[in-house]
């Protein structure tokens, strides 16, 4: 049986919706970028810098960084828990799994603020 320990979310059905929405959100940031790079095909670095520029654009931006934290959290999770398991990896599993997923949270925290920190910063 897979504890709760390391698990942030309530429930399996918040995770599937977390995962649903997240999803979206970063399909429309796409999207947006998409069709601006098309609408934009001679695209200069100011025109860039001056959307980004924009507070919308990075609250916008800012909103897809938190859905892709979260999408891939429940993602890793759910990856650690179904393959590092006890009939993978022995008496050693939860240990392993724990270290996997403490470093990938780790990792998630250290990309989230350093992209705060490109959104944000100067």
């Amino acid at each position: 049986m897979v504890t709760n320990v390391t698990n942030f979310s309530r429930s399996g059905l918040f995770d599937w919706m977390a995962q649903r929405v997240s999803a979206v959100v970063l399909a429309a940031y796409a999207l947006f970028l998409l069709g601006y790079a098309v609408a934009n095909p001679d695209m200069s670095y100011a025109q860039w810098h001056g959307l980004f520029a924009n507070s919308w654009m990075r609250i916008f931006s800012l909103m897809s960084l938190v859905a892709l934290s979260a999408h891939a959290w429940i993602g890793l999770w759910t990856i650690t828990t179904d393959y590092l398991t006890p009939m993978s990896l022995g008496s050693w599993a939860t240990g392993v799994r724990f270290l996997v997923q403490a470093l990938c949270g780790m990792i998630m925290f250290v990309l989230f603020v350093w992209g705060i920190q490109i959104l944000w910063g100067n």
